[in-house]
């Protein structure tokens, strides 16, 4: 399967060759629209179907991440593991509290005392997970591991694991090179 979804990555979603600008403002020759693959049928199969697997090493009784980029990350792995009968019920942090409504910044299932995984497409700084995994903390939940698909390599990992949580990514940088 991991090649499966490296395949559909590096045909969809890896581009090279010229200078693009990250949402951290740095400039990188290296870009990849991730939601091109985790929003292809195969690939979200892929991607679900890996990180449920992932996730058999931690005891979670949620997942979630920043809308958009976890979104059809989440959303797979909860139908995947519905289908294998070991339901895990998926949350969506959002970047801004709602001024509506309910006014929440965390939008979905997710229970008192949750131990989650905060999943992301792609890490490069690790600045917003991490902001993130506060947001989760702030409303009494644990974080057992942060998940991503694709590892930049450019500090994430450092930052992530420097602030005291387990990270893990399907691939990283090097891997798609």
């Amino acid at each position: 399967m991991r090649e499966q979804l490296k395949k559909i990555l590096l045909e969809k979603s890896v581009i090279t060759g010229r200078e693009f600008t990250l949402s951290s403002g740095k400039k990188s020759d290296f870009y990849v629209d991730a939601r091109i693959t985790t929003l292809d049928p195969a690939g979200a199969y892929f991607c679900g179907k890996i990180f449920l697997e992932m996730l058999k090493d931690y005891k979670v009784n949620a997942i979630g991440g920043y809308s958009i980029g976890a979104d059809p990350i989440v959303s797979s792995i909860a139908v995947l593991s519905y289908q294998e009968g070991q339901p895990i019920p998926a949350f969506i942090i959002r970047k801004e509290e709602k001024t509506h409504g309910t006014r929440k910044a965390i939008e979905g299932n997710f229970p008192e005392n949750a131990v989650v995984a905060i999943f992301d497409d792609v890490v490069t700084s690790g600045g917003s997970i991490l902001k993130g995994a506060k947001q989760v903390e702030a409303l009494g939940g644990t974080v057992a591991v942060i998940m991503s698909v694709i590892d930049r390599q450019e500090g994430g990992r450092e930052i992530i694991e420097g602030a005291g949580y387990r990270f893990q990514s399907i691939f990283t940088r090097e891997d798609l090179l």
